[in-house]
């Protein structure tokens, strides 16, 4: 083992020759290598396939993209431009944009997805080479990895054509002029309408591509696709519904986890750090929204108003508090969203069991009146005639107590669609009352079936007793 020490001011390198196999370069002047100077060892190139793999068969993604084309030419036809993540980073694992992952299952950068109605085709335009693996300056660490031309990816993905990203602009550019009508999903339902440049911030990916194409192509007509993907996402396959009992199997045992050390003297950080530590042993790899965790006058405010400032959301419990748990896990891509509220104490108030009992009331009615053919606005309905009068102030919804879930909490959906087979929601009556101050919350995850609906989270208690049971 020899060693060479360069000093330059405060600085001390040392260099040492670790296996007589690997040689190191130096400079002409015995100094640093240069970037550029040919490494003794090289990377070899990686390829897709070494690191990841479709999330289902590829039948399932052609399944989905053949109803995708169904949908258009019930609806106008057209072309449907799905764009992929950029790819950048500050740190976090990468994670596709929803559209183009549940249309491809490709974690592939700077690509877009055009399904055509009109000949009944898929064409995926993507780079030659992945530009995450590309660095001129670290070689040996960056050594490279082909997309376009890697046909063991192709193989995977089933798609009908690939072409070059380059070659799109071209592309669409022909289409145009022939007339073609561009789709894009705009994330809710209504006419498209050009997105201003804000200020401060910046424009989310379907806002840019909504600007871009009204930029490049100002006579194009665009339409708004939104219906025709929330029809289709709404209704989970058998094996998306697969994934998302065990996302909810994930949250369940987090909250069941962080319960018991629920006390007066922890904060709420705490009970956040074990409900995302078991939620990775089993095998949650994200979690689709920061653990909302809120206890005592904390438990009171919605999560935006607690997430207004950098450390704000970590009280210290204390005896004769509440703390609700709005939380969920991400396994596989998709996520559970679970809410439970326990007395820090370990045993409820008569008047805080009294809230929590209108609060799950309310749910058990939802629960009960959920079947194939009901609309969410029958639900609400329901939901208010559960609910005592005085008491309808304080149950503060803007939708149907819930939302649909999927590849993340806030999955497309159509709010005067019949429910349906297959379909994922929550069902989450919260309760709000400052006058007492006075916060209770329940949330499940609900898949309907044939003839009702079974409920995903049924294992985790939810009665004031079974609560405390749990904490014990």
């Amino acid at each position: 083992m020899s060693a060479r020490v360069f000093r330059r001011g405060v600085i001390v390198l040392i260099l040492a020759s670790v296996s007589p196999s690997l040689s190191v370069v130096t400079s002409p002047d015995g100094g640093i290598p240069s970037p550029a100077a040919p490494l003794a060892a090289q990377t070899p190139e990686q390829r897709y396939r070494d690191w990841t793999r479709l999330e289902f068969r590829a039948q399932e993604y052609a399944y989905r993209r053949a109803r995708i084309l169904d949908g258009l030419r019930a609806s106008g036809g057209g072309l449907l431009l799905t764009p992929s993540s950029d790819g950048l980073t500050h740190g976090e694992t990468f994670r596709q944009l929803e559209d183009f992952w549940y249309l491809t299952g490709l974690e592939v950068v700077h690509s877009m997805l055009v399904l055509d109605a009109g000949r009944d085709r898929s064409i995926l335009f993507m780079p030659r080479r992945d530009p995450r693996f590309d660095n001129r300056g670290r070689p040996n660490d960056f050594p490279g990895r082909p997309l376009l031309d890697d046909y063991q990816l192709r193989s995977i993905a089933g798609i009908d054509e690939y072409r070059d990203i380059d070659e799109f602009d071209d592309f669409l550019r022909l289409q145009v002029r022939g007339g073609a009508t561009l789709r894009v999903n705009a994330g809710s339902t209504g006419e498209i309408t050009p997105p201003a440049v804000p200020l401060i911030g910046s424009l989310d990916p379907t806002a840019s591509l909504i600007l871009r194409l009204g930029t490049d192509h100002p006579n194009a007509e665009i339409v708004n696709a939104f219906d025709v993907v929330a029809r289709l996402r709404m209704i989970k396959t058998p094996a998306e519904i697969d994934h998302m009992r065990v996302a909810a199997d994930a949250t369940m045992a987090g909250i069941q986890s962080a319960a018991w050390r629920i006390r007066p003297g922890v904060d709420e950080r705490t009970l956040q750090g074990e409900f995302e530590n078991t939620c990775r042993t089993f095998g949650s790899q994200a979690l689709p929204f920061t653990p909302i965790i809120k206890s005592g006058p904390n438990s009171l405010w919605p999560w935006r108003v607690l997430a207004a400032h950098y450390d704000r959301r970590n009280r210290r419990m204390e005896d004769g508090d509440l703390v609700i748990f709005d939380v969920g896990c991400e396994v596989d891509g998709y996520i559970s969203d679970v809410g439970r509220t326990f007395p820090v104490n370990g045993t409820f108030t008569d008047i805080q069991r009294e809230k929590l009992l209108v609060s799950t009331r309310a749910a058990d009615a939802i629960i009960a009146a959920i079947r194939p053919g009901v609309t969410l606005g029958e639900l609400t309905a329901v939901a208010y005639e559960a609910i005592p009068d005085e008491e309808e102030p304080h149950m503060q919804t803007g939708s149907f107590f819930g939302h649909h879930i999927g590849l993340s909490a806030g999955d497309p959906a159509l709010m005067d669609e019949p429910l349906a087979p297959g379909m994922v929601f929550t069902v989450e009556p919260w309760y709000y009352n400052h006058d007492i101050g006075v916060a209770v919350f329940v949330e499940d995850v609900i898949l309907v079936t044939e003839d009702g609906a079974e409920v995903l989270t049924a294992t985790l208690p939810r009665s004031p007793e079974e609560l405390e049971a749990l904490m014990r």
